[in-house]
C-alpha cells in the first residue's frame, strides 16, 4: 500500500474516531429517565457522527395541501412530516410554498409531534446546554458563540415548546436523517429563505 493511501486511512480513522467521542456521551446514560429523555429531546443537538446509527437519507418531496392540516392559514403555516422528513410552508394568502428537506429526531423517544408556532427568530443564533446536559457531559462547552461551530446553523425559529427550534446547520450530511436531538434541521441556505418568509406567530405543525 503506498504511503499516500495509508496516510489518507490514517487520517479518516482519527476523524471517524474523533466524531464518535463527542457523540458517545449523548447516549452513554443508562437507563434514561423520563425527564431526562424529554430535555434530551427538547435540547439543541451537540453535533454527532452522523455516519453512525442513523437510517439512509430518504426525503419526500411530494407536495401536500394545507386544508389537510391547517383550518387556515392565518400568519403563515409550517408543516413538519417526519416520516418523509420534509418541511412546507404556506404564506398567509397562498402566494407562496416551499417545500424543504429536513434532518428529524434520530428516534421516537426524542421526536414530539403536534401542534405549536414560531415565538421568536434569530440570526446567527447562539447556543447554551441546558445544566442537566452540563452535569452529563461536563465536558461539553458552556456557551458557543454565532458562527462555524454552532449547531444551530445560520438563522433558528424558536417554537412555544421550550427548547425546540427549526434552524440551519453546518453539518449538511445530517438534512434528510434520522439525525437530530429532538429539533428540526435544514441546510443554511434553506433556513435563510424560510426566515424571511415565516413571520412570528407563524403556525407550526408536527406530524
Amino acid at each position: 500500500m503506498s504511503d499516500t493511501r495509508k496516510r489518507d486511512l490514517n487520517r479518516r480513522a482519527f476523524i471517524g474516531a474523533a466524531a464518535a467521542t463527542v457523540a458517545s456521551p449523548v447516549f452513554a446514560q443508562q437507563d434514561p429517565t423520563p425527564a431526562e429523555l424529554a430535555e434530551m429531546a427538547a435540547s439543541v443537538e451537540m453535533e454527532r457522527d452522523v455516519s453512525r446509527n442513523v437510517r439512509h437519507n430518504i426525503s419526500s418531496f411530494r407536495t401536500l395541501e394545507w386544508q389537510d392540516y391547517f383550518d387556515n392559514l392565518d400568519n403563515g403555516a409550517i408543516l413538519v412530516d417526519i416520516t418523509s422528513r420534509a418541511l412546507h410552508f404556506w404564506n398567509e394568502d397562498e402566494t407562496i410554498y416551499r417545500l424543504y428537506p429536513t434532518s428529524v429526531p434520530a428516534s421516537e423517544d426524542l421526536t414530539r409531534l403536534g401542534r405549536t408556532r414560531v415565538v421568536r427568530k434569530v440570526e446567527g443564533p447562539d447556543w447554551r446546554p441546558t445544566p442537566a446536559m452540563q452535569e452529563r457531559n461536563p465536558e461539553w462547552p458552556d456557551y458557543v458563540p454565532p458562527g462555524p461551530d454552532n449547531p444551530l446553523g445560520t438563522h433558528a425559529l424558536y417554537l412555544s415548546w421550550t427548547y425546540y427550534r427549526i434552524h440551519g446547520t453546518h453539518d449538511t450530511r445530517k438534512i434528510g436523517r434520522r439525525s437530530s436531538n429532538g429539533c428540526i434541521g435544514l441546510y443554511n441556505e434553506h433556513i435563510a429563505e424560510l426566515f424571511d418568509l415565516a413571520h412570528v406567530d407563524a403556525q407550526v405543525l408536527l406530524i
